[in-house]
């Protein structure tokens, strides 16, 4: 299948969208005959942004929960289990028990380890290493995944967002863009992360790694509400000085609609999926056993989502509005360069929590309506079962009618059915690794190829599990391929 596309770059080699690695071209990565940039920890990283000192340094996001869109997460013992919840898997690789919830691709887990990692072998901490962090899967090894996914999973979110009361979920991590440029008054994805922004949650989203010239920001980035974040190249050291704006990063071409926020983004140091499909391609981005190195506006966004987290438990009362201000505004002005010609400002959590007695005006822009075509929202970005494309109102489980969803006034989820189909369980329930999971189901919709008969398993996923260590030896392929990518531009 084609869909999304997960923001994180090349760097030791570029990607073959053939191969189904990711939903997209790696736009801004570089061949292996070039210099890879220097590695960049996170304790260099929570350096950089300002977090090690003051009152950042006390903060942990305790308190807070962050959603995680993505592929998934897998158990490495990285990841602390008590503070990981499994929303529902929306992936295709729901429908095996194997691979259920758990990250085959790679992505998800780096962006994890950066927001709430805690790798004891390594001293390596996440930026909020006291967060409860809820994954939501909807993308494959091979990063398929479709822009329906996304809007269900987004919905499921809002809906959910205060099951636990102890961790109500106030921010939402998208390392994704869906690789369709539609009109942003009645976009339905724009309208689905625009119902979280409104809900409390803060919408934090990749700009994309097509490169400085691509003239726009991916969708949803492209969304004046969300906070949408660039990558900088921080060039070995944990000083601001010689920061720069990563030449990967999309910027728009006009004075609307760019970048809002930049942050560490290249060569990040984060958790390592043993076995995955980056794991297996990129081995010259494994940092010893248990570490990978990552490049992309993905990494930026999940520091920023850490950020934005560290922000909530500072001020729990704060609107998604006043967060986004604070950061934007607090952040460290870049001296040269690109950056230094349009404004840009890189990260500064310290600086930010000192805007917070700062009034914050709410800013006046358009909501969209969501009644737009859902095709405008995929773009070229069509997902393929067995080579057949998903286009057209519908999504994976069927027909999509965005008038009826946008304006419904009956909430989207009702148990495990969205818009009245059965793509997951009815509650909490089950046993995994994490603290909670969300029940699974079988998918009842016929597949859109046709091909009924094979349904939605692939015999390409036989075999494969998580031994709790690493993923079981093995080429990953599949029926399913995106035509997009995560928004990480390189592994390496």
């Amino acid at each position: 299948m084609n869909g999304k596309r997960v923001q994180t770059a090349i760097v030791s080699a570029v990607l073959a969208p053939a191969a189904g690695l990711m939903l997209g071209s790696p736009a801004g990565a570089v061949t292996a005959a070039e210099t890879a940039p220097p590695a960049a920890t996170l304790a260099q990283v929570r350096a950089i942004i300002g977090a090690d000192t003051g009152t950042a340094a006390t903060l942990t996001g305790k308190g807070v929960g962050v959603a995680l869109i993505d592929t998934g997460v897998a158990a490495v013992a990285g990841l602390p289990a008590g503070q990981i919840v499994n929303g529902p898997d929306l992936s295709f690789e729901s429908q095996s028990s194997n691979l259920r919830y758990l990250d085959t691709y790679g992505h998800g887990t780096h962006m994890a380890g950066i927001i709430v990692g805690n790798d004891t072998a390594t001293g390596t901490r996440g930026l909020a290493p006291g967060v409860k962090l809820t994954s939501v899967k909807i993308g494959t090894a091979t990063g398929a995944a479709d822009v329906s996914q996304m809007i269900a999973a987004l919905d499921w979110v809002v809906q959910h967002r205060n099951d636990d009361p102890a961790n109500p979920i106030r921010v939402v991590n998208l390392s994704y863009d869906s690789g369709g440029t539609p009109v942003t008054t009645t976009d339905p994805l724009q309208y689905a992360v625009e119902k979280a922004w409104k809900a409390g949650i803060v919408v934090v989203a990749a700009a994309g790694n097509d490169g400085n010239a691509a003239g726009a920001l991916t969708n949803p980035a492209t969304d004046d509400w969300v906070l949408a974040v660039g990558a900088t190249a921080t060039n070995g050291t944990t000083g601001t000085t010689d920061d720069t704006l990563a030449p990967f990063t999309n910027l728009s071409s006009t004075k609307t609609g760019q970048v809002d926020l930049l942050a560490p983004g290249t060569s990040i140091v984060s958790l390592r999926d043993p076995g995955s499909n980056i794991d297996n391609l990129y081995p010259s981005a494994q940092v010893g056993t248990t570490l990978f190195r990552g490049s992309g506006t993905s990494q930026a966004t999940a520091v920023v989502s850490a950020a934005a987290a560290l922000l909530v438990q500072a001020r729990p009362s704060a609107t998604p509005n006043q967060i986004k201000d604070w950061l934007v505004n607090g952040g460290t002005a870049l001296g040269t360069g690109t950056a230094a010609t349009l404004g840009l400002r890189e990260l500064n959590v310290n600086g930010a929590l000192a805007r917070t007695g700062t009034a914050s005006a709410t800013p006046a822009l358009t909501w969209s309506t969501g009644t737009g075509p859902l095709q405008g929202s995929r773009g070229t970005s069509s997902m393929k079962l067995d080579g057949v494309p998903l286009t057209g109102e519908r999504s994976i489980w069927g027909t999509f009618a965005s008038a009826q969803w946008a304006n419904s006034t009956t909430p989207a989820w009702s148990g495990g059915l969205w818009l009245g189909t059965r793509i997951a369980g009815d509650d909490w329930t089950g046993t995994s690794w994490a603290s909670k999971t969300w029940a699974p189901a079988a998918w009842t919709a016929a597949p859109w190829s046709g091909n009924a008969t094979a349904g939605w398993t692939d015999p390409a996923w036989s075999g494969r599990t998580w031994s709790g260590r690493t993923w079981s030896a093995g080429t990953w392929s599949g029926r399913t391929w995106s035509s997009n990518g995560w928004s990480g531009s390189s592994w390496g």
